[in-house]
């Protein structure tokens, strides 16, 4: 049996819409289980709340009056379906010290941090959090959408329709010109090229060769059928001057079409450096989250971690201009009926999540 922390780190007299009206907190909801054999269900929610935010396993005597005012709160549970909320004071996410812009790092550091190692806890997953507008403007969000698409493609820019799109299959393998080849017989057609997230700059198909094959195909397919073309180019990098580095090259390989190119970046394996440095470097450009990766957390067979939804939420938040939704389980890879709240959310100005 572990310390019971409930008086501290628990107020079941809050009210959610209170802590909404007041701003001064992120809201997450989480489905958990207490491990058998240990605490309670409320018991065991305040430890996760502690170890969140100001707290641990013990008691620590250096906490004075002002750490007790930043605790993050379990307001809500619901034992018969797994449900617990914790409101989370805004005051303990870490903010950029150049910027004073607020950061996703901080926020998974605190809210699926060590939480989802502790001992009492069999799992614990969220599955959805509210963020305070002022606090979420200090995010930086996305600076292009589809709407900027639509312009470059000369369409209506209030409904400009479907863009058409693919991937060039085999997504490895092919060298530089079959590669573009296929570019120019699909953009006869299509609008929209994208590479595949393993794709970059393969020794069988360096960069510096297969981008400018795939400028020169851009460049015919518009030409002989008079419509604007898009393509899509994976700079994820390990090292964020990489990712860099590949951006400018291909903006400068492409030239006066720059605003045909989007920028690819896997956003799961690479993490919000690898966005941030892509939105921040690159503002001026559509900024494609690809999310190889992120059913090791986000599958229904996957009890820890956070939802394909909740993983939408924060690279929109992050500045991501649009994100794979999936099929919602219809299509080769797996995913939720769920799912479909992530469309609503990425193409209407207003929309429910499953619980904020």
């Amino acid at each position: 049996m572990g310390l019971d922390q409930s008086n501290r780190y628990a107020d079941l007299s809050l009210k959610e819409e209170d802590l909404i009206k007041n701003n001064g907190h992120m809201l997450c909801a989480y489905r958990m289980k207490p491990k058998e054999g240990f605490g309670d269900y409320l018991s065991t929610a305040a430890h996760f709340a502690a170890e969140s935010s100001t707290g641990t396993n013990v008691e620590v005597c250096t906490t004075d009056d002002f750490t007790k005012g930043v605790d993050a709160l379990v307001y809500e549970i619901d034992e018969a379906n797994e449900l617990m909320k914790i409101a989370y004071p805004v005051e303990l996410f870490d903010r950029n010290m150049k910027d004073g812009r607020a950061m996703i790092v901080s926020f998974l550091t605190l809210s699926i941090g060590n939480n989802q190692g502790m001992g009492d806890v069999e799992y614990a997953k969220m599955v959805d959090f509210y963020v305070p507008p002022p606090f979420l403007r200090l995010f930086d969000g996305p600076n292009r959408n589809i709407v900027d698409m639509w312009r470059v493609l000369g369409r209506d820019l209030t409904n400009g329709g479907m863009v058409v799109g693919t991937i060039i299959k085999p997504k490895l393998g092919l060298r530089p010109r079959p590669f573009a080849d296929a570019c120019y017989q699909f953009w006869l057609g299509g609008d929209f090229i994208k590479n595949d997230e393993p794709q970059g700059n393969q020794v069988f198909a360096p960069t510096r060769e297969i981008i400018p094959m795939i400028v020169d195909a851009m460049k015919r397919a518009q030409d002989e059928t008079g419509e604007a073309k898009l393509f899509s180019a994976n700079i994820t990098a390990d090292d964020p001057f990489e990712m860099i580095h590949r951006g400018e090259y291909i903006l400068e390989e492409f030239g006066e079409f720059g605003d045909h190119v989007a920028f690819l970046v896997d956003g799961y394996v690479g993490g919000p450096t690898a966005i941030t440095t892509s939105r921040r470097y690159f503002p001026n450009q559509f900024l494609h989250y690809h999310r190889a990766g992120h059913g090791a957390v986000t599958s229904p067979q996957a009890k820890r971690g956070y939802t394909a939804f909740v993983h939408t939420k924060m690279s929109r938040m992050q500045g991501s201009s649009g994100i794979h939704t999936g099929t919602m389980g219809y299509g080769k890879m797996e995913g939720e009926p769920g799912d479909r709240l992530i469309t609503y959310m990425l193409e209407r100005d207003s929309a429910d999540g499953p619980y904020f």
